[in-house]
Parts: structure tokens; C-alpha cells; sequence
């Protein structure tokens, strides 16, 4: 083979897609606003780049310009060029074409795959038939041959039996196979392109990795070009060739990973990193302790070491769900949701369950508030034996308890002022009234640092952060010993979650709450435990001290867990062969199906690794 001359102009290949001073305006009551102004970047091929930035930033807006979806969305192109390198014909700007021939390019040049695959698929057709339709229509194949290429495809995004899941419909797939139908939809025509948004957000930590991965060996294996949308830093390290930081709809920092990572040079690039909990950064400490943030006066951060005293002791906790059948609807099997799951803990302490989606951890959440009502089990809260207790005693019990749920725009009355939603709890108990109801509703919204103002305002006014503090500010209303919290980080952006987590402990601190704190975020429940549970099939598989845990992983569920969550450092990338997960098997079982009990073996001081067949 001979040597390639080493020179610039040899190696650097001429971009596939050139975005050159982009703006992009929306038509509001207010008149006219920008969500993109004068942004600037070029993809090359066999090249990812990722856009970076939080909510409202315009890095969607940039990849639905280019894709020409923005007009669909009130959104206008209001200035610059777009510059795409076609397969035939050309350099052209997309920002000229009419729409017939992007329905040419959508597809079959440009590929995209969009934040929610339930969204991007069609619930009333076959995948087969969803995924050959746009072989047909671009690539000129019959039935047969559409059919045989969408059965390749499937196979290649690693789904198992491809064949059968060709008759099935998206309802039927877990997100994670959603998602890879997205995926191999978008690289059904072998497009130049690849535009990304969000892909993994969704999904759990080792579905995200297995997804990255594949998408890192598609695009080595065919030289196509990716446009990566994400504000989530670890999957910036591990992906990214080169970095495009927005902001406000400008773009404010580009450069190569590593650089970006290394030696950011602009503040807000600054602020964005140091607010990403990195995995490994708790080594050593005893107890958690809140992040220091650019630009936030945390004064001296301290640690929240907790108590000794038990608050919340649980006991072989049993939650099942029935599954009926036949023309008389009948249980025929049941979901093993939880399965004999115990655990405690401590006053001012956090315990963190994590595991994948459909492994119990919300169940065992919600039983314990008997939001689900458990088959059997103990649950004791300061004593208090919370399964025996009738309707009344329960509802005053639940003074001492509350929940915090992932999205606070489902869990907020969208027709009543925030004032009302934060003083609803005390007027539902009677706890508060008049002046001094008032006066609690003023410090809850100091507490979570929300200005008073804003108690006149309602829920679609604030931004998501905002709104989580309300629903904070809401389940502290009580001043509750316990709270629940169900993935209540996840879907905010990466400095809002800093600020919120940080929110938590020093609550944490003040006011001696407990939280059973429910994620899949690794990096977020390292930084905020004191123990961790880790949950497989609706068995906790390992528990003990974070530390335990965290630095001497025992179980081999956990132990992958810890191999799949990418680490926001781009010189400690994943490689595929690190990435090779079991399938999950399914939690239902028959009605005479009787489980072994839970039994732990004791590894060290505080950590417990379950010896029961759990099926990992």
C-alpha cells in the first residue's frame, strides 16, 4: 500500500454538510424570535460530530434545518446556507429546495433518528412493513428483496430473531428495540448522513451503551457521516470526533474532543463540565456531598453523613401483578415485579436503588407508599407497621412520607398557580391555614430557590428544572421523613440536575430527610448515596455501603452495570467487546410458579451480594 502524501489538502476530504451562518426564526405573540442565530460548522465524512448544549440551546433546531422539518414546527430559515454533498449531482443548499425533492433526500440521503422511537414509528403498521416502505420507495425493490434487506438490517442493529420481529408491532418491542428499528430505518438507504437527536436519553445505561456502540461500527464500516444531538457529556466523550458547544442559539466553542474536554476555553463550556458528575469522583469519601458549580456560591461544601437510627426497615416486600386471559378474562400468569426484597434505612440517609427499566425499583418505590398495594411483606416506618394500617391511619401516615416522580409536568395541575399547588398538601391535612399558610408557602419557594414571584405563575410557565423544584417545594410541604424519589433527575439538563441534586443535600442536611432515591444514572447515585441497592428482575442482586458497592462490585450484574455507564472522559472510552449484555429474561411467571426465598451472602462490613439463582 502506498504512503498517502502528508499534507492537509490529501487527507481532509470535502465535507459532506456545511452549515454556514444559519438563522432560524419563530413567529410568537411577541413578534419575532430566533432560535438559531449565525451558527457555523461542516461534517465530514466518516466523521461524528456532537452538538452540545442544554434545553433550548437550538442544537435540534440546527439538525431540523438541515433536514428541512423546522418549517413543520412554525420554525423559518431566515438567513444562511446549508450546504449538503449529494450522491449524485453534487454540492447544492438544502435552504433553496423545495420540498419534493427533500422527500427524495429525507431517507434515502439524510437519515434521522429521533429522542422517542414510539413517536417516530407508526403504531398500526408491522415493523417489516415500516421498515421495507422506504427500501421500496428510494431504492427500487420489489416485496421480496425489501423484505430480505429489512430482515439484514435488523440483524445488523443486533436485534434477536429478526424474522418474527418483522410481523410484530412497535408495542410489542421494548424501547430499546424500538430504538434500534429507528436506527435501522434511518440506515435503511445507506444515507451520507446521520443526524441523531437524543438517541439515548431514554434509555437504559447498558441499552445506551450497546447503541453507541453500534452506531460507532455502522459508521466505521460504511464511512457515513454523524450529527450527534445530546446534552448528556459522557456520551460526548465517548462518541464524539469533534465538539460544537451552543448556547442561546449561538454557537460559542468548536473544537476537537479531547481538546474540548482537556482545555474548554469558553465559561459556558466550563460550567457544562464541571456540572457532570464523572463515575470514580466519590472514591474514598465517606458520604455524599453536594458538587461545586461554576458561577454558584457553594461556600464550604460538607459532607451529609446521616444517623445511625433506622427510619425505614423493609422486610421480604412480595408486589405482583396479575395478567389475565381468555374470553373470561382470567389471571393467567402473574408479574413478578418485586420479589422478596429487604432493606433499610438510616435517618438522614440515602439509599439508592438502580437498575434497568422493568426491574421493580419503581414498583418497590410505590409499595412502600402503598400507591401498589404488595402481596405480602413488612414495611415499618419509624416503627409504624405501614401494610397493616386501614385507609384513615394511612393517610395520616403519609404526612410522614411523599413522592417526588420523574416528570413534573405529568404530577403538576396545569390549571392552578403554583401558590395553590405548594399549599395544597396543607390544606388537604390541615396542617397550616391564613397567614401562616402563607408564610411556609414563601419559605418552601426560598428553600428550593425560586423567587417569590413566580407563586403567581403556573406550571407551563417555568422551565423543567423550575418545575421539579416546585414539585420539591410540594412533597416538603409536610415535612415528611421519607421521600420517594422516582427518577427525578433524569430528564433534566446536565446544570439544572447539578443545582437540583445539590438542592437535595443540603435539605438532606438542614432538615434531616431520608430519601430512597430510584435512578439508572450511576455517576448521579454515586454522588448522592450512602448505600445502593442494585436491582435484577425484581430482586435487589447486591446492597451495601456506596463505597462497598461502587469499589468492589461482587455480583456480575453489577458488575456489567458498572462496564456499560460511559465515564465523561474522552481517554477512558468503552470498546464494543467491553459492551456484551444478556438479554433480560421476561419477569412473568405461571400461577404455580413458587420462587426461591432471597438469601445474602455478607462480602464485607456493609455489603450483601444475593446467592439465589437471579437468573443473570
Amino acid at each position: 500500500m502506498l504512503d498517502q502524501p502528508n499534507t492537509a489538502e490529501a487527507t481532509k476530504p470535502s465535507p459532506i454538510a456545511r452549515i454556514e451562518n444559519l438563522r432560524v426564526s419563530f413567529q410568537t405573540k411577541d413578534g419575532e424570535v430566533f432560535g438559531v442565530q449565525d451558527v457555523s460548522f461542516e461534517v465530514n465524512p466518516g466523521e461524528t460530530v456532537c452538538i452540545v448544549g442544554e434545553s433550548g440551546s437550538g442544537k435540534s433546531v440546527s439538525s431540523l434545518s438541515l433536514m428541512r422539518l423546522v418549517e413543520f414546527g412554525g420554525g423559518k430559515i431566515a438567513g444562511g446556507r446549508l450546504l449538503f454533498d449529494r450522491k449524485q449531482g453534487g454540492e447544492m443548499n438544502i435552504a433553496d429546495a423545495d420540498q419534493s425533492l427533500m422527500r427524495t433526500i429525507r431517507g434515502n440521503e439524510i437519515g434521522m433518528i429521533f429522542q422517542e422511537p414510539m413517536t417516530a414509528l407508526n403504531p398500526v403498521f408491522t415493523v417489516g412493513r415500516q421498515l421495507s416502505e422506504g427500501l421500496r420507495l428510494h431504492m427500487d425493490m420489489d416485496k421480496a428483496e425489501a423484505n430480505a434487506r429489512a430482515i439484514e438490517l435488523l440483524r445488523e442493529v443486533r436485534i434477536p430473531e429478526p424474522e418474527r420481529r418483522m410481523s410484530q408491532y412497535p408495542h410489542e418491542l421494548s424501547g430499546g428495540m424500538r430504538q434500534r428499528v429507528v436506527i435501522a430505518m434511518a440506515l435503511a438507504c445507506k444515507p451520507r448522513l446521520l443526524i441523531a437527536d437524543e438517541p439515548t436519553t431514554a434509555l437504559d445505561v447498558t441499552i445506551q451503551a450497546e447503541i453507541l456502540a453500534l452506531m460507532d461500527r455502522l459508521k466505521r464500516e460504511t464511512g457515513t457521516a454523524v450529527m450527534f444531538i445530546t446534552h448528556d457529556m459522557a456520551v460526548v466523550a465517548q462518541m464524539a470526533d469533534r465538539v460544537v458547544v451552543m448556547f442561546r442559539g449561538h454557537k460559542v466553542e468548536e473544537g476537537p474532543v479531547a481538546e474540548i474536554f482537556s482545555n474548554p476555553q469558553h465559561d459556558y463550556t466550563k460550567a457544562l463540565l464541571a456540572a457532570v458528575p464523572k463515575l470514580g469522583e466519590m472514591r474514598g469519601k465517606a458520604a455524599p456531598e453536594p458538587m461545586r458549580l461554576l458561577g454558584v456560591d457553594s461556600g464550604d461544601v460538607k459532607p451529609v453523613p446521616g444517623s445511625d437510627e433506622v427510619l425505614l426497615s423493609v422486610k421480604n416486600l412480595v408486589t405482583r401483578f396479575p395478567v389475565k386471559g381468555g374470553f373470561l378474562r382470567r389471571t393467567v400468569a402473574n408479574v413478578h415485579a418485586v420479589e422478596d426484597v429487604s432493606f433499610s434505612i438510616n435517618k438522614g440517609q440515602t439509599l439508592s436503588l438502580v437498575g434497568e427499566s422493568g426491574c421493580g425499583k419503581s414498583t418497590a418505590g410505590r409499595s412502600l407508599l402503598r400507591l401498589v398495594e404488595p402481596q405480602s411483606g413488612e414495611v415499618r416506618l419509624d416503627g409504624k407497621d405501614i401494610i397493616a394500617l386501614n385507609q384513615r391511619d394511612l393517610r395520616k401516615a403519609r404526612l410522614d412520607m411523599q413522592m417526588i416522580f420523574q416528570d413534573p409536568f405529568a404530577s403538576l395541575n396545569p390549571q392552578m398557580m403554583l401558590r395553590d399547588q405548594v399549599s395544597e398538601p396543607m390544606r388537604n391535612y390541615g396542617t397550616h391555614s391564613g397567614a401562616e399558610m402563607e408564610a411556609r408557602v414563601e419559605m418552601l419557594f426560598d428553600r428550593v430557590e425560586l423567587p417569590r414571584d413566580f407563586m403567581r405563575r403556573y406550571p407551563h410557565e417555568l422551565s423543567g428544572g423550575q418545575r421539579q423544584r416546585i414539585a420539591i417545594a410540594r412533597a416538603l410541604a409536610l415535612n415528611p421523613k421519607l421521600i420517594v424519589s422516582d427518577e427525578a433527575v433524569s430528564a433534566l439538563d446536565v446544570s439544572v440536575q447539578a443545582q437540583v441534586l445539590n438542592l437535595m443535600l443540603e435539605l438532606q442536611a438542614e432538615l434531616g430527610l431520608s430519601f430512597l432515591f430510584i435512578s439508572h444514572d450511576m455517576a448521579v447515585v454515586e454522588r448522592v448515596s450512602h448505600r445502593v441497592g442494585v436491582m435484577y428482575l425484581g430482586r435487589i442482586v447486591e446492597i451495601g455501603s456506596r463505597q462497598a458497592v461502587f469499589e468492589d462490585p461482587r455480583h456480575p450484574y453489577t458488575q456489567a452495570l458498572m462496564q456499560a455507564v460511559p465515564i465523561a472522559d474522552p481517554t477512558r472510552r468503552k470498546s464494543e467487546h467491553e459492551l456484551n449484555f444478556k438479554p433480560i429474561p421476561s419477569p412473568i411467571h405461571d400461577l404455580d410458579y413458587r420462587p426461591e426465598p432471597s438469601v445474602y451472602e455478607k462480602v464485607g462490613e456493609d455489603h450483601y451480594v444475593l446467592t439465589t439463582d437471579s437468573g443473570y
